[in-house]
């Protein structure tokens, strides 16, 4: 296998321009492991599957794994038991699934390979085998606008049982991506295409440059033969038996230091003190065992304006250690409630000072924050926020809660900004393990509260979170998700749709992934954001229910968004090739 970040450096490197194709199979390359099995046992872990489905299910599998049947009779076989179920439904269901299963499998590596593509202004596209049900969510959360794929047949919102053809495998593939190149005028001949399995070949030797990613045995033999650079990433599935134990070490510190500092608590009388060693040490030690590296910018900041309010973009559980290295002492925080029923975790918790909330209980939360305020103006300790309130699926920031602002007026005290960005690479949210990987932080300039109103909160929070948004690069973004909420045009690059002739030609209602949806740009959020007409489709629907979160940073004035749902437009015929 070729070094880390060989084909990152190889795009770096690489001329820039959207007539470049980056394209991008789905499971195993951009994701670590399948969604379809993950799809599978959330099925059945639900009892939403028959004993007949069960036993036929796996009965296809086998023959499908041995050789002995086709992708296609494995479609044929899925789409047989969805008939007469709401496509509604199945967009809803593959929302859940990534928000449980598959937004933690999306390889840290692959985010930065895509970005990079994106950043050389290339064409990305998603071209898999797997559905839109499956793929929508992660296609969303990366910025990429083309999605080509295998299609269930669809009519009036419901599955008919069928599949349309030609599949996007094999040289259906191939297919979509010539038809790709045809309606955006790529160059085939200069186009990645990153795979990791060998049923992938045809594409693979249609580009002019054939990326291996994790690539399964067969292609890997190909590709050493054909001299086509490798590259395989760790960073996600299966962890090793080691990073178990960093895991599970990494834990155990925070009680390993507690047990450390009694003796300072017995010779000096000092909670507080003792306190401050656990928890510098905590971070020392759990940043060590987990081999988690900071690369730390405006460090100063940490220390020049104590005591503050440092709030700080949720990512990680690793957050936790991160900021017990970077603060170190006089901290006092806030978390959930149900950290406090931890076993001895919960109890060293709130002895450091940290403060428990029901986060479903806004008035009781903001009362049970009042210790805190006396622990700023009397003690003089810090108090560490996540403004978020939870960690976030991805990098990507969420929308701020005002706590920490109010808290920040009433202690008259400055709020300092810690943006982290990269802490899911070390855990993403719903991953026990934990990984080596290196954590850029920006420690922001304190920002003065002495001003501020409750009248003007809402400026507050938008400047604030805005600071977050610069340090990490998803302004351009953020300015598309603001105007769709504000009703404004965005003026934008216009694209087609690459779309495909169905082999049926009776008129049907067209699933509300394949219509054609009104093209305006590179990301989803400002395609939703320039479309004018009635019609929406699926994609720009889902943005605009995540623009709608949005609102306390998007819009501080305080409008909203509603998803609405629209009649149907009429089409002729059923597409393969469908866009995000």
């Amino acid at each position: 296998m070729t070094k880390y970040k060989s084909h990152l450096q190889d795009v770096l490197k690489s001329p820039e321009g959207p007539q470049i194709g980056a394209l991008f199979d789905f499971d195993g390359t951009i994701i670590a492991g399948y969604s379809a099995t993950a799809m599978l046992w959330e099925k059945i872990k639900r009892r939403e599957m028959k004993a007949e489905e069960l036993v036929e299910t796996a009965n296809v599998m086998a023959q499908y794994s041995m050789g002995g049947m086709g992708f296609s009779g494995l479609m044929t076989a899925a789409a047989k038991f969805m008939k007469g179920v709401t496509e509604d439904s199945y967009f809803e269901f593959g929302e859940e699934l990534y928000e449980k299963y598959i937004a933690r499998k999306v390889y840290p590596e692959a985010r930065a390979l895509i970005e990079a593509h994106q950043a050389k202004g290339h064409t990305v596209a998603i071209i898999s085998s797997a559905t839109i049900y499956q793929i929508e969510p992660t296609a969303r959360d990366l910025d990429i606008e083309h999605v080509l794929c295998s299609q269930y047949e669809v009519v009036n919102g419901e599955f008919t049982g069928d599949i349309i053809r030609p599949l996007c495998f094999g040289d259906g593939k191939v297919q979509a991506a010539e038809q790709l190149a045809k309606a955006h005028d790529l160059k085939l001949e200069k186009s990645y295409f990153y795979s990791d399995s060998f049923d992938d070949i045809e594409l693979l030797e249609r580009v002019g440059k054939p990326r291996p990613l994790n690539p399964n045995t067969k292609l890997r033999e190909v590709a050493t033969e054909k001299g086509w650079p490798l590259e395989k990433y760790e960073s996600r599935g299966q962890g090793k038996p080691v990073d178990y134990v960093r895991t599970i070490s990494a834990t155990g510190s925070l009680i390993g230091s507690a047990i450390a500092s009694l003796p300072i608590w017995a010779l000096t009388g000092s909670q507080r003190e003792a306190m401050n060693f656990s928890t510098g040490l905590f971070g020392d030690f759990a940043t060590a065992l987990t081999g988690c590296e900071l690369e730390v910018t405006g460090e100063e900041h940490l220390w020049t304006s104590r005591p503050c309010i440092f709030v700080f973009n949720h990512q990680s559980k690793a957050d936790v250690m991160i900021l017990a290295k970077l603060i170190r002492r006089d901290m006092g925080g806030v978390g959930k409630k149900e950290i406090k029923d931890t076993p001895i975790i919960g109890k060293l918790m709130e002895l450091a000072g940290t403060v428990f909330i029901d986060r479903a209980d806004a008035k009781n939360a903001i009362k049970a924050m009042e210790p805190l305020i006396e622990a700023i103006q009397v003690d003089g300790k810090s108090i560490v926020i996540a403004p978020e309130g939870t960690r976030t699926l991805s990098p990507k920031v969420g929308p701020f809660k005002k706590g920490a602002f109010h808290m920040a007026m009433q202690a008259k005290v400055p709020m300092v900004p810690i943006v982290i960005h990269n802490a899911g690479d070390i855990a993403p949210k719903n991953e026990f393990v934990m990984r080596p990987a290196k954590v850029r932080v920006d420690v922001l300039p304190p920002v003065d509260t002495s001003k501020w109103s409750v009248r003007t909160i809402n400026d507050h929070v938008a400047e604030v979170r805005g600071m977050f948004l610069d340090a990490l690069g998803q302004t351009e973004e953020e300015e598309a998700l603001e105007a769709l909420v504000n009703d404004e045009p965005v003026v934008a690059k216009k694209r087609s749709t690459v779309r495909k002739p169905a082999t049926k030609t009776a008129p049907k209602t067209a699933s509300r992934a394949t219509r054609k949806p009104v093209s305006t740009g590179k990301t989803p959020a400002r395609k939703a954001a320039a479309q004018k007409a009635p019609v929406k489709t699926r994609a720009a629907k889902t943005t605009a229910r995540t623009a709608a979160k949005k609102t306390n940073a998007a819009a501080p004035r305080g409008k909203r968004v509603v998803a609405r749902k629209t009649s149907p437009p009429k089409t002729t015929g059923e597409p393969t090739g469908v866009k995000t």
